[in-house]
């Protein structure tokens, strides 16, 4: 398989694995937000900490399966590295739902669902540079 189709097949793997995050993530902020009423962005950080851990698992284990992972033999590394990046998405998604919701009075709702699109792009851009090579 070439380069290519690889990186796309990983893509489309990493979309579907960010989906089910995602539904974790918007569940459970959906839950604190207005089953809990805690404030939106603590609620967002909750979301995003639950889809976070679940997005690393299935990461390792279905995404990026091919790759050769740079910090395999040292697990602790390799998750620091992650949540790494993913806590650089999390300060982006966070300012992105300040930015909709805090300034522009988005509805959290649409906001957090164009966040996650930007920050899952972000992921796993970062994560395949990073991270995961061929």
């Amino acid at each position: 398989m070439s380069a290519f189709c690889t990186v796309l097949a990983q893509l489309a793997r990493y979309i579907l694995v960010g989906g089910f995050a995602f539904v974790i993530d918007f569940g459970l902020f959906s839950l604190c937000l207005y089953g809990l009423g805690w404030q939106y962005l603590l609620a967002n950080l909750m979301g995003l900490v639950a889809g976070l851990c679940l997005n690393y698992a299935l990461s390792i284990s279905w995404v990026f399966r091919s790759s050769k992972r740079r910090l395999e033999k040292c697990r602790s590394a390799e998750f620091a590295v992650f949540a790494l990046v993913g806590l650089m998405g999390v300060g982006l998604n966070e300012l992105l739902m300040l930015l909709m919701v805090g300034f522009f009075s988005l509805h959290e709702l649409y906001s957090k669902m164009i966040a996650a699109v930007v920050v899952l792009m972000w992921n796993f851009c970062a994560r395949k540079l990073v991270l995961f090579n061929e």
